[in-house]
């Protein structure tokens, strides 16, 4: 499940604001800030925060003893 700061840093990494996410996830940019604060998110709403965040290009790292995270994904050949 993502969490607030894998989607800070997925934002970083594409230089999009706020509200360029909430547009490409069909949310509100309200929502986008509550969770970046640790507010908890619908399952559903975080589901199409990280489609948005994949069909851009980035990857979420999971838990694996380094901590959480995002990289930018390989391309598909």
């Amino acid at each position: 499940m993502l969490n607030g700061d894998q989607i800070r840093m997925a934002r970083a990494a594409l230089r999009w604001g706020v509200r360029d996410l909430a547009s490409r996830a069909n949310i509100t940019a309200a929502t986008v800030t509550r969770i970046e604060a640790g507010r908890p998110g619908y399952a559903a709403t975080l589901e199409a925060i990280r489609i948005a965040f994949e069909a851009a290009g980035i990857e979420f790292i999971p838990e694996n003893g380094g901590g959480v995270g995002v990289r930018f994904s390989k391309p598909k050949d």
